[in-house]
């Protein structure tokens, strides 16, 4: 059977289009458009104007989604819909202007779907799982196959560009405040405090970036999936230049994260550190395959 996933992130709408068969998933299709929600909210709430910007990108994807004859389409939202004040008006406004239902995922469902997700692809024996958002960042911690804990810190790569970054690139001060609002973040949550891990899963479309970036300026290949997180001050290293020649460098990695790429990765570096990380782990599977894993294959 084909089912499609629309997947309302703080910084990106996506589209998938997913064939399950004998309880395997397998990615047919994959859309984005960089709708930005995360910067129409003012005054934690979704402004009109970021609610008809979803309710445009939606009505698309659905129309869209309409010709590849899937059995059903699910809607999920994350730190978008979740960290706003008017949460109900913009779910309600959405089914009205474009009939989709839209579930807002809690920051723990989010985390733990994440798991669900890259458990289905590989192999994950006791480590953290990182998933880094525009909006939000979900850390897990899990066991050979099992979920110890997991939280959602409200911090994401555009959320911190939006409240600390000046101009395009964040400065060596902005850097730094980054930096230590990761950390107070981190310290809040106690079942983090004082642990060590090897390997951190890294999911999501930042750290998927910073993979490419690494394979990319080391000259490996580009299914290699595993970054040492030595390495993560040497790619920082490479957005220390004037800015025309940094904007370059971003363009040629991920064009599409323009303003959010540096900010993702100070996050990915100050847990890599606090954590002792030797190794990231990168996996291409994650939230969307989660979720369509628990409505698909658990539910049937």
């Amino acid at each position: 059977m084909t089912y499609g996933v629309i997947d309302v992130g703080s910084n990106t709408i996506r589209l998938c289009i997913y064939e399950v068969e004998d309880g395997r998933i397998k990615s047919l299709f994959n859309n984005k458009t960089t709708a930005g929600l995360i910067g129409y909210v003012d005054g934690g709430e979704l402004t009109r104007k970021g609610i008809k910007k979803a309710c445009d990108v939606l009505s698309a994807y659905k129309e869209m989604a309409s010709h590849a004859k899937i059995k059903e389409l699910f809607v999920f939202a994350t730190a978008s819909l979740r960290n706003i004040s008017n949460t109900d008006e913009a779910i309600e406004t959405i089914y009205e202007e474009t009939g989709l239902k839209v579930d807002v995922l809690t920051g723990y469902e989010e985390a733990t779907l994440d798991f669900k997700g890259a458990a289905h692809t590989m192999h994950l024996g006791e480590g953290i799982m990182v998933d880094i958002g525009g909006g939000s960042t979900e850390i897990l911690v899990y066991d050979h196959g099992n979920i110890q804990d997991a939280t959602s810190l409200r911090l994401g790569s555009l959320s911190l560009y939006k409240n600390y970054v000046s101009k395009l690139f964040p400065k060596k001060s902005e850097e730094a405040a980054i930096r230590e609002k990761v950390l107070s973040e981190l310290k809040k949550v106690k079942f983090l405090r004082e642990r060590q891990f090897h390997t951190l899963v890294g999911i999501g479309g930042t750290i998927r970036a910073v993979k490419n970036m690494n394979n990319d300026m080391f000259g490996l290949p580009r299914q290699n999936d595993r970054v040492p997180a030595k390495k993560l001050p040497l790619l920082l290293d490479e957005f220390h230049d004037e800015e025309k020649s940094t904007l370059k460098k971003v363009l040629d990695v991920a064009p599409d994260r323009i303003h959010t790429l540096i900010p993702g990765m100070l996050i990915l570096d100050t847990i890599c550190r606090n954590f002792c990380c030797n190794e990231i782990l990168v996996s291409g599977y994650g939230v969307r395959e989660g979720y369509l894993y628990k409505k698909v294959v658990l539910e049937e």
